[in-house]
């Protein structure tokens, strides 16, 4: 939640665990069952899903438990994963990238309106965090750098597996 004069601006946040990136998110005026499935949806289609393949963690607020949401992530064949109440441990990712905002964006600022909220979080996500924030468990990389090396490490592995093999010699 970000305070702002207007009242409060929710914001749900989807992020990959591997390259510790803001894949999606969303904000809204209200903190309603369609707030996360709206996150996810962006998140869907802007990366490959393979079903089976991905787990989304949340904690046991009423948007992570909606019927709304349990069912999308069913249709995608994400696993839903849920910690045990008041285990901070579970969430302790999520928890960093709200301590994040709100440290490094949101504190000692007061927004006149939600649109202007969102957009010192566009310019914080999308312009900073993602891009430029380096980060020691990456390797003091950002998340989209991270993203980026392992994704050519990826292709140029690729590459070597897809070359023609030599026919074997015989003699």
């Amino acid at each position: 939640m970000i305070p702002t004069l207007e009242g409060p601006l929710w914001l749900s946040a989807i992020r990959d665990v591997f390259s510790r990136r803001v894949v999606a998110w969303e904000t809204s005026a209200h903190a309603d069952a369609d707030l996360v499935p709206s996150s996810l949806e962006y998140a869907l289609a802007s990366r490959e899903v393979t079903p089976g393949e991905l787990i989304h963690h949340a904690d046991h607020g009423t948007q992570y438990t909606s019927i709304k949401l349990t069912t999308r992530l069913v249709r995608a064949g994400i696993e839903a994963s849920m910690g045990s109440v008041g285990d901070s441990y579970d969430n302790d990712l999520a928890e960093n990238v709200w301590m994040l905002d709100k440290t490094e964006c949101v504190r000692g600022r007061v927004f006149t309106t939600r649109a202007e909220a969102n957009l010192a979080l566009f310019e914080y996500i999308d312009g900073f965090y993602n891009p430029r924030r380096i980060q020691k468990r990456l390797g003091y990389l950002s998340p989209i750098e991270f993203d980026e090396k392992h994704y050519a490490n990826q292709a140029a592995t690729e590459q070597v597996n897809l070359k023609p093999r030599q026919p074997a010699l015989t003699s």
